[in-house]
Order: structure tokens, then C-alpha cells, then sequence
């Protein structure tokens, strides 16, 4: 099997992994079990009380519950108001990664060469690994805070439980940190390799210092021979001294 048709298979396997797992994520914030606690001495008159990130609810053993949202956002702790922010940004961030993903994967061929679907991929990859990241705190950090009041012993108003929508908020941040980091680690490895290559380095120098004979052109092996600038031994510097201070008769001029 080609390295190709490895690789788009596996980015749909990452694709619909980090898909599910957005679901799942976006799915919690309707969900009202984020905190649920049963209260009630008798049979008949006991009472579930659940919460979310968006109002409180009461239901009794009848079957009949009643919601009341949060009456004032400006008096919410700072707590609620980071989870509110979190998770909603886990869920733009999920969107998006699912958008450049589109476009990047190579059977969809959106993207164009495969050099941009692998950077478009790699891109699609960071975003699935920070919606993750922001959703497992969101869940962990909201079910710290419900297990320390619970085994707090000074802690004297209701106590919780953590509810079915954190347990599914697990789920869905690490599958989309799992596809991100696979979508991410192998498309980053295709496209942010360098595509220039090596130029091979030329010489210093066309001619050695010491001979001065020969020198090569760059990128080629034709040896050119220089001409003999220097004499290097010692008769021919006597033969040349000898030709230039010799004496001429007369005779040889005519």
C-alpha cells in the first residue's frame, strides 16, 4: 500500500475521531447533570437537585422538575464565568479545526499541492489539540471543585456529585486530543520539512598557492592547465639568468 493512501486513511480515522469527540463536547452544554445530589427521608418525597453551567433544577419523585436560571450574570462567581468561556471556546476552536482539516485531508483535494494540504492539516491538527486542551480543563477543573466540597467536612450547605455531562466532556476532550496530536505529528512532518535543498560549496580558491598549475571550474571536472608563471628549479633559473645576461657580437645582428 502507497505512503499516500496510508496517510489519508489515517486522516480519516483522526478526522472522525476529533469529530465524535466535538460532539460530545458540545453536547454537555445542554446537558442539565453537570452536578446532581439526592436529597429526601421519605420514599415520597425525595428530591433530585441537578445544575449546569446555565441554571439550577428540582424534581421530586413524581416525575415533575422545575428549572430556574441564574438570575444575574454580573453576580455569578469568577469560577462560572471561566468554565462559561472555556468550554464555549472549546467549542469554536473544534469547529474550525474541523474546517481546515476538511480542506487539508487528501482525499477531499481542496487544498491544493500536497505541500499547503499538509500545512493546512497540520494547522487543523493545533486547533483539535488546544480545543481539547481547553475542554479537559473545563471538566477537571469543574470536577475538582465538586470533590474537594464534597470531602470538605467544614463545607455545611448542599453537596454534589459530579454529573453524566462531565464524564462525557472527559471523553470527547481526549479523543480530540488524540486525533489532534496524530493529525498533527504526521502532517507536520510532510509539511514543514524543508524543500530547499543543500547548493554543494564551491572552493575557496580556482588555484592552489603553493603550484599555481591547475585549477577547476565549479560544478564541473575539466582540468584546465595555467600557465608556468615560476620555474621551480634551480637549473631553470640559471638557464633564464644565463640567456638574459649573455654577451651578442656583432655578427649576430647582421
Amino acid at each position: 500500500m502507497k505512503h499516500r493512501t496510508v496517510m489519508m486513511y489515517m486522516e480519516i480515522g483522526c478526522f472522525v475521531s476529533c469529530l465524535a469527540g466535538w460532539i460530545l463536547v458540545s453536547s454537555t452544554l445542554a446537558i442539565e447533570y453537570w452536578t446532581w445530589s439526592e436529597v429526601g427521608s421519605v420514599v415520597l418525597t425525595t428530591g433530585n437537585y441537578f445544575s449546569n453551567l446555565w441554571k439550577d433544577c428540582v424534581s421530586d419523585s413524581t416525575g415533575v422538575s422545575d428549572c430556574k436560571e441564574y438570575p444575574s450574570m454580573l453576580g455569578l462567581p469568577v469560577f462560572l464565568h471561566s468554565v462559561r468561556a472555556l468550554s464555549i471556546c472549546s467549542v469554536i476552536l473544534g469547529f474550525f479545526a474541523g474546517v481546515l482539516t476538511l480542506i487539508g485531508m487528501k482525499c477531499t483535494k481542496i487544498g491544493g499541492s500536497e505541500l499547503a494540504n499538509a500545512r493546512v492539516t497540520f494547522a487543523g491538527g493545533i486547533t483539535y489539540l488546544a480545543s481539547g486542551f481547553a475542554g479537559l480543563i473545563v471538566y477537571s477543573w469543574w470536577g475538582n471543585k465538586i470533590r474537594s466540597e464534597f470531602v470538605d467536612p467544614n463545607f455545611k450547605a448542599q453537596k454534589f456529585e459530579i454529573g453524566a455531562a462531565v464524564f462525557i466532556g472527559w471523553g470527547g476532550s481526549i479523543l480530540l486530543i488524540t486525533g489532534g496530536f496524530i493529525l498533527s505529528f504526521f502532517s507536520g512532518k510532510e509539511g514543514l520539512r524543508s524543500t530547499s535543498k543543500k547548493r554543494p560549496r564551491r572552493p575557496n580558491s580556482y588555484a592552489t598557492a603553493r603550484t599555481r598549475r591547475t585549477y577547476m571550474m565549479p560544478n564541473s571536472s575539466r582540468v584546465t592547465p595555467m600557465p608556468q608563471l615560476v620555474q621551480g628549479s634551480r637549473g631553470g633559473r640559471k638557464i633564464r639568468t644565463t640567456r638574459t645576461t649573455g654577451t651578442y657580437s656583432r655578427d649576430d645582428f647582421v
